[in-house]
């Protein structure tokens, strides 16, 4: 499994939360737009990470 891939999805949580965060306390209009960003970049990194887990299931599966 990709360690790679969980931990790109951790680094985007993080972005997304701060961002958030500056768009919500501060007010910062950027960072709205930065923040559904990174949700879209989360979208496409969970979806991928969904597929590892899968094929990994499926080829222990198969060697079973």
């Amino acid at each position: 499994m990709s360690n790679e891939t969980h931990e790109q999805i951790m680094t985007e949580i993080q972005n997304y939360s701060e961002e958030n965060q500056k768009f919500s306390e501060k007010g910062v209009k950027a960072s709205a737009t930065r923040a559904r960003k990174a949700l879209a970049n989360l979208s496409k990194l969970i979806k991928a990470r969904r597929k590892e887990i899968q094929d990994a299931k499926n080829a222990e599966k198969a060697a079973a």
